[in-house]
């Protein structure tokens, strides 16, 4: 079996002290594998997207370890952790995130140029991102005329810029009609097949276990597996 490209171990992150110490992250433990898709589920406020976060280098956890490729994350310092982002890791967010002044082609772009893609190769890169999720069509389209759905393709796609090896996704559905949704969820398991990328859902959308490998509940900050 191949090695986890991430693991976290015993992570826990704790907020305030004393009388208003929370606790979001209670000794969470997961490996994630290339290919894999793993799905965290759970009610609101019991830390999945605060999870998510320590597992994409966002947050630094209170205690544990976040291991990267077999590189210890956690142990390194705030000047490395951008690096590790840019090299390993693509994002996709419940509300997009997308610049409204640039096109779904200069949103990709962006991410190319931040990662020090080489300039001539960035647009043909960029475009060649955009058919892979279905958008080439609409490359030359800015957000606001854009459905949710092509919102979310673009987010992947740019998600995807660099090829990083694990894809990290909060609530990809939750702007998008059932249909939208399925077909946003259908194009991750297909990332995750051909291109054996290792991608880590937080959902509430329960179409989602259709598509996951594993399915992880959490639950006051806990993982039940």
């Amino acid at each position: 079996m191949a090695s986890p490209i991430l693991e976290t171990q015993s992570v826990s992150k704790i907020y305030g002290e004393g009388t208003n110490r929370v606790v979001a992250l209670d000794q969470a433990s997961l490996t994630l594998y290339p290919g894999q898709i793993l799905l965290i589920m759970g009610p609101s406020g019991s830390g999945k997207t605060t999870l998510l976060s320590v597992m994409g280098c966002i947050l630094r956890p209170s205690s544990g370890r976040v291991i990267v490729d077999g590189k210890v994350a956690s142990d390194l310092g705030e000047d490395a952790l951008p690096d590790i982002r840019r090299h390993y890791f693509g994002f996709v967010f419940q509300a997009f995130n997308l610049f409204g002044s640039l096109t779904a082609l200069e949103n990709v772009e962006m991410v190319l140029r931040m990662k020090g893609v080489e300039k001539e190769t960035i647009a043909p890169i960029s475009m060649a991102l955009l058919q892979h999720v279905g958008l080439s069509h609409r490359a030359h389209a800015y957000p606001r005329d854009m459905s949710g759905g092509e919102k979310q393709r673009t987010a992947v796609a740019r998600a995807l810029a660099g090829d990083p090896a694990i894809v990290l996704a909060d609530e990809p559905t939750a702007n998008l009609d059932s249909k939208t949704g399925h077909e946003v969820l259908a194009l991750l398991r297909k990332l995750a097949e051909e291109t054996n990328k290792a991608v880590a859902i937080v959902s509430h959308d329960l179409k989602a276990k259709e598509v996951a490998d594993r399915v992880i509940i959490m639950e006051d900050g806990r993982l039940r597996l």
